[in-house]
């Protein structure tokens, strides 16, 4: 079926203290929950690169149709969305890195983004094709269109934006070449943009933190407050913008999750997380994240969140 990736008219993001942020992610003790994720953000890089997904989340690999999107060199971050100058806003002179989660053309690379990389705990495979909903619409499809919308928003005000990647190279990045892109960047903030492949029942979105990591070429103890405190925002405002729940199954009923094995959060020097968005092997989720209307407030939810957490 035909999917409609054209983004819909912005608006300025709307900022929230941390208070009310938190206190729409916990809504009651047992009002949240959380679920399962795949670590493939994905950046430029010479050779595989990125997370594989959870070992429980199944990741189909059926065809996936390749998304549009404006070509930047090979080996290099893409770009803004235009050359023109940023307007003035309350995020003029930050710097947000947007992570769209796998790459479409992965699954022509199977022997590549195989490859193992060093993510400081151990080694994991280069990438992975990520999910699908069950009629095919692709994750790498439904990340690029979240991150397109997301670098609008943040645009209009004022920030400096990165992609990761932008379907502009053969395969990958890599896990550790996303996290390399955001460090080098001297990112204020990064956000890895995801959507699970869980069971069927399993609904919500859930936030990724990394967890205290000091290993090899890790060492997260500089950024897990504030990783915490990004991911935190961003759940809250998720909630309030998209009207989805928390998760039900990862995350014990916070919406946020604390993970150690993602080679993207383990080499980040910088404040970063990962966000999955919904379950695309649930029916109800999937028919949310194939809604265009859908993935705008997804995307809006996101950045409101950063916004609160640059402005905090």
């Amino acid at each position: 079926m035909p999917y409609d990736d054209s983004p819909p008219p912005t608006r300025r993001a709307r900022p929230l203290s941390m208070a009310a942020a938190l206190a729409a992610v916990c809504l009651t003790a047992a009002g949240c929950g959380g679920g399962q994720e795949a670590d493939g953000a994905g950046a430029a890089s010479p050779r595989p690169g990125a997370d594989a997904a959870s070992s429980t989340a199944p990741t189909p690999t059926g065809k996936q149709p390749e998304p549009s999107g404006t070509a930047s060199p090979s080996g290099s971050a893409s770009g803004s969305a235009s050359a023109k100058p940023l307007p003035k806003g309350p995020l003029t002179g930050r710097t947000v890195v947007i992570d769209p989660g796998h790459n479409p053309r992965n699954r022509d690379h199977t022997r590549e983004i195989n490859e193992k990389v060093d993510i400081g705990t151990g080694r994991k495979e280069c990438d992975t094709t990520g999910t699908s909903t069950d009629d095919g619409y692709a994750e790498a499809r439904f990340t690029l269109d979240v991150s397109h919308r997301l670098r609008t928003l943040l645009e209009a005000e004022g920030a400096r934006v990165r992609l990761t990647h932008d379907a502009d190279r053969p395969f990958g990045p890599c896990i550790d070449e996303r996290a390399r892109i955001g460090n080098e960047a001297k990112a204020d903030a990064v956000v890895s943009v995801h959507a699970d492949g869980s069971a069927v029942g399993n609904r919500g979105f859930h936030v990724i933190l990394p967890a205290g990591v000091k290993g090899g070429g890790a060492d997260t103890s500089k950024i897990v407050k504030s990783s915490a405190d990004l991911g935190a925002r961003i759940a809250g405002h998720f909630v309030r913008t998209t009207g989805s729940a928390p998760s039900n199954y990862i995350g014990g009923n916070t919406g946020l999750d604390t993970r150690n094995d993602l080679g993207g959060l383990n080499l980040s020097t910088v404040p970063k997380v990962f966000v999955e968005c919904g379950n695309m092997r649930d029916p109800k989720d999937a028919a949310l994240l194939t809604s265009a209307s859908w993935r705008q407030k997804a995307a809006q939810g996101l950045a409101d969140g950063i916004t609160s957490y640059l402005k905090g």
